[in-house]
């Protein structure tokens, strides 16, 4: 019996060694795919172009080949409400072709379709006629709308957006998108609304041998009304407030081809422009960080040396005052579970899942996989590692759920399933029934509904579910301490430790790692242009993690020095106050950089801002 205890205990003790180096591989593992992330981090930071997708080659003409030029969608920054190009009185091919979309295309309303516009490689066209069309009244009022709307058409040529040449040649920038019209005084100093009829086409190239590569790709759109066989270098604007019914309207364009010296590694420099940006944006940004680690180096220093001083005195023998102060009287209060364990074990397995994806899709994006070339990618690569990440959430829900004493996993493991991807979902389905009543190209088809929720209910909440088994059957870990069977009485706290003010304020230094890029971010969004500073985002994204660990501790900490032993709740709500900061700044920037005043808009903007902050207040709390 003693040799089989004590090789009970052996046997006891290889097995710790062997979860010890397993848990230290694991270790080693993650901090070095963090480091590998960090380096391309900061080599993408100082790379000028990120536009090299793996597995997307350079396209490559001859000179005379036939190029169709692809439509899109019209998109608006006042409504933020996109339509299909082809929903517009424009000529239109007989056959309809499009291009297969993915699930990110569906959601964001990219609907490639073939035009009927074609472009000769190296061939200088001037005032083709497309077609010839006569708008009646419905069409001029659909005209008139999306120009007052200031709407902005996007084609497509070898996967390039067109681009729009705005402010003065020494200064000036590609927009994504030209627009469809203007707005104007006429002779009579009436407003007029001009049509853009005939639009310019500049295709930059660069030459490889005898081959040609597409570089850049711009439009200048301008409204010619002809009569008889005119050419297209003046005459009239076509003005849609002329007549009520019935306009003759020819649509023309001309095709001019520039050599240009830009290799195509570096053809979409010139879209990736964000409003605001210089030298002051790039200095904004690493002081931000700067601030943030030295103020996160300050608060662990604090930390340590309050805590070093309280064990120095707690530890002193000759220390002739006994009574025991401050966080050491509620040690038999201190794993006390809290109330509403489930909700804070799905909250918290939750946030797991939405880091988790966070920090992938961002290391792919940093790596290059992610370019702007790549059309949704984004978008469907957070969906889907959305969904396979839910093996993590799973799992720490259910061990977070076992250490507070919980019994029920089964429950749990559905809450986990369903509370924040359901009221994701929910917000995403009531939102797109606007878009559906406003008959936008956002508004999802009931078959990316149905694929969505297939990926929810077969293969996420499976994921979940099993992982979620896997941790219910591992060992708890042992507390350190004995939980008092009677609660211990709290006294009356200092108005600065009302969890309130507490929580609120612990949240600033969380949002102040993260708004200078948050600005960058809704710009992108919102007014539709690209963002690409994923090494910046990702070096953001890390110090948030660092802020939001380290101000928890710190808080926690004074909470129990005032014999608060509740805080379960405090320690994860603290960091993720900043997402009240974040939905705070969405409304600031609602009202200052936006001029959204249609109600499905302004619908559409709170509700997407509510999801992203959502999202942001889980991932920060745990």
């Amino acid at each position: 019996g003693i040799n089989a205890e004590y090789g009970d205990l052996i046997m006891m003790e290889v097995n710790a060694k062997n979860e010890k180096s397993d848990n230290k591989a694991i270790m080693v593992f993650v901090l070095l795919t963090i480091l590998f992330t960090v380096v391309m981090s900061l080599v993408s930071i100082n790379r000028k172009s990120a536009v090299m997708v793996p597995g997307l080659d350079a396209r490559t003409w001859k000179v005379n080949d036939t190029i169709d030029l692809w439509v899109n969608k019209i998109v608006s920054d006042e409504t933020q409400l996109p339509y299909r190009y082809h929903d517009l009185p424009v000529c239109k091919p007989s056959k309809n072709e499009r291009e297969s979309e993915s699930l990110g295309e569906k959601i964001l309303g990219d609907t490639i379709e073939k035009s009927t516009y074609r472009l000769r490689v190296g061939v200088n066209e001037s005032c083709l006629t497309l077609c010839e069309k006569v708008l009646n009244a419905k069409n001029i009022e659909n005209l008139k709308s999306k120009i007052i709307d200031e709407y902005r058409i996007i084609w497509l040529l070898d996967r390039l957006p067109a681009a729009y040449i705005v402010g003065r040649p020494e200064h000036n920038k590609s927009v994504v998108g030209f627009p469809l019209g203007d707005k104007k005084l006429n002779d009579k100093d009436k407003e007029a609304i001009i049509l853009f009829n005939h639009h310019d086409i500049t295709v930059q190239y660069n030459r490889v041998g005898f081959d040609w590569q597409i570089i850049f790709f711009a439009v200048n759109p301008r409204s010619i009304q002809r009569s008889g066989n005119s050419d297209c270098s003046s005459g009239s604007p076509i003005d849609l407030n002329s007549k009520l019914d019935n306009i003759n309207v020819t649509w023309t364009y001309s095709v001019y081809w520039i050599e240009t010296p830009t290799p195509w590694t570096q053809r979409w420099e010139k879209y990736l422009t964000v409003d605001g940006f210089s030298n002051v944006h790039w200095f904004s940004i690493l002081n931000s960080l700067m601030i943030v680690l030295f103020l996160s180096g300050m608060v662990a220093m604090i930390l340590m040396r309050t805590l070093h001083a309280d064990l120095r005195r707690y530890n002193n023998k000759d220390n002739e005052d006994p009574d025991e102060t401050g966080w050491k009287l509620v040690y038999g209060d201190v794993f006390r579970p809290p109330t509403r364990r489930m909700l804070l074990s799905a909250l918290v397995g939750s946030g797991v899942q939405v880091g988790g994806m966070s920090m992938v899709v961002m290391a792919f994006a940093v790596l290059g996989f992610l370019s702007p070339a790549n059309r949704g990618g984004l978008l469907t690569a957070i969906l889907f590692m959305f969904v396979w990440m839910s093996v993590f959430g799973g799992y720490f829900s259910t061990r977070v759920y076992k250490n507070l004493g919980g019994e029920n996993w089964k429950k749990n493991a559905i809450c986990t399933i369903f509370f924040f991807p359901g009221i994701i979902f929910g917000v995403f389905f009531v939102l797109s029934w606007f878009l559906w009543s406003s008959h936008a190209s956002t508004g999802v088809s009931s078959g990316t509904f149905i694929s969505l929720v297939a990926l929810w209910f077969c293969i996420s909440g499976p994921l979940s579910y099993f992982s979620s088994y896997f941790a219910w059957g591992k060992a708890v870990d042992k507390q350190p301490v004995r939980t008092n069977q009677i609660p211990r009485q709290i006294p009356n706290q200092v108005w600065y430790m009302h969890p309130i003010f507490s929580i609120l304020m612990g949240g600033i230094l969380p949002f102040g790692a993260v708004f200078i890029e948050l600005y960058f971010i809704l710009t992108s969004l919102w007014l539709h242009q690209f963002y690409y500073l994923f090494g910046f985002l990702f070096l953001v994204y890390l110090i948030l993690i660092l802020t939001c660990i380290e101000i928890s501790i710190v808080m926690c900490y004074f909470q129990l020095c005032a014999e608060d032993y509740q805080w379960w709740w405090r320690s994860y709500l603290t960091s993720a106050a900043s997402a009240f900061y974040m939905f705070l700044y969405t409304i600031f920037y609602f009202f200052t950089r936006l001029h959204i005043s249609h109600f499905v808009s302004v619908v559409l903007y709170f509700g997407y801002s509510f999801m992203m902050c959502f999202a942001f207040f889980v991932i920060t709390g745990s």
